[in-house]
């Protein structure tokens, strides 16, 4: 059950034989994992989207046991390792998992908004748990439910006198901090570290307390998985499919501000943006 649960990448206290490899590859794998197919079916539908949407029942009728295959060469069938792989007729299919990936993880997943109250629950945690972490413990962490969190939360956004009432009461009344700076393509040309030097400045005009740096790169994009031809050769999906291949890497760059400092800060950032990129303030420190 471990190792079908967590795959051979993570389970370090044993060796996989093929078909337990091949299980696990079903239900974690990178490719096509029904882990990575329900949770995107599901988000979609639940919030409401269309991103995460693809023909899953083509993708799982032209999946397949096949050999391992490098990007560069076609091995003999039966040389390497089994791996999960497709039909060339599913092809397209999974070029539209992989896109509906995309597409979900930057308009939804690395939504600034969503990601700000991500760090302010992680801020509330800190401030509430004891040594501001979860239990190691096993017996511990199954007792601490989504329920005794949010009880908490919503307990100590009425106390002023809670360690987490800030960061609980920017979630429970929705006083968030906003974003005050995204990266672009045109500020990585000028400065690697763009979003870092804007959070330094930042936090020197308005004080630690009052920013938040927010910074998100996605591993890999294009996946190597064995697709077998009409004529039963055997390729990578890179070699055969360039949507795979050049399936953009979500990367995300944010700063936040309080609200309270919010209007102050987008003037400071209007006169003061270009000059702190192009000079990378702060960076160096």
């Amino acid at each position: 059950m471990a190792k079908l649960a967590v795959g051979p990448k993570h389970y370090k206290d044993g060796r996989f034989d093929d078909w337990e490899a091949i299980l696990s590859e079903i239900i974690v794998g990178d490719a096509f994992g029904v882990d990575r197919m329900d949770y995107l079916l599901r988000d979609s539908h639940h919030i409401g989207v269309a991103y995460g949407r693809f023909d899953q029942y083509r993708l799982i009728d032209t999946l397949r046991i096949l050999p391992k295959v490098d990007r560069t060469s076609e091995e003999e069938p039966g040389s390497q390792e089994p791996a999960l792989g497709i039909e060339e007729g599913g092809i397209h299919s999974a070029e539209a998992l992989l896109l509906a990936r995309y597409f979900m993880f930057s308009q939804v997943y690395c939504h600034h908004v969503r990601r700000i109250y991500d760090i302010h629950l992680k801020d509330f945690l800190k401030s509430w748990l004891p040594g501001g972490v979860f239990s190691t413990s096993i017996e511990e962490l199954l007792r601490m439910t989504d329920s005794e969190v949010t009880q908490e939360l919503s307990k100590a956004a009425r106390d002023e006198n809670h360690p987490g009432f800030d960061s609980a009461r920017c979630i429970a009344k929705r006083v968030h901090f906003r974003l005050l700076y995204q990266r672009t393509r045109e500020d990585l040309e000028k400065n690697r570290e763009a979003g870092k030097a804007v959070f330094i400045a930042a936090c020197k005009e308005f004080g630690e307390s009052e920013v938040r740096h927010d910074t998100y790169i996605q591993k890999g994009s294009g996946l190597n998985f064995p697709v077998i031809a009409r004529d039963g050769r055997i390729f990578s999906s890179l070699s055969r499919s360039e949507t795979i291949e050049k399936v953009p890497v979500v990367a995300i760059d944010y700063v936040y501000i309080s609200p309270v400092c919010r209007k102050r800060a987008e003037t400071w950032r209007e006169k003061n943006l270009t000059r702190i990129i192009s000079s990378k303030e702060g960076v160096e420190e």
